[in-house]
């Protein structure tokens, strides 16, 4: 299974659903980088995503986006295909 990062905060009600549907599809570990607890990650994430809010999801080398676009590529049945490669 490919590394799972997610950028997140303590209070992200969005980086709870995230996190639950990715344990539902088999994700034991996710990696959390936690821009409420280290600010300069704020400013990494938005190099590297272009994107403000949280959470900011990598499944290996694939930048997935926000729990909508988690949850799209869910329905879309193209979560696991990402999960497995």
């Amino acid at each position: 299974m490919p590394r799972v990062i997610m950028y997140s905060t303590g209070f992200c009600p969005y980086c709870v659903r995230a996190e639950s549907l990715l344990r539902s599809r088999g994700v034991d570990e996710i990696e959390k980088i936690r821009i409420d607890l280290e600010p300069e990650q704020l400013t990494a994430m938005m190099k590297k995503t272009g994107r403000r809010t949280v959470p900011q999801i990598y499944i290996g080398e694939t930048h997935v986006g926000g729990y909508d676009d988690l949850a799209k590529l869910d329905h879309k049945g193209k979560l696991l295909a990402l999960l497995v490669t």
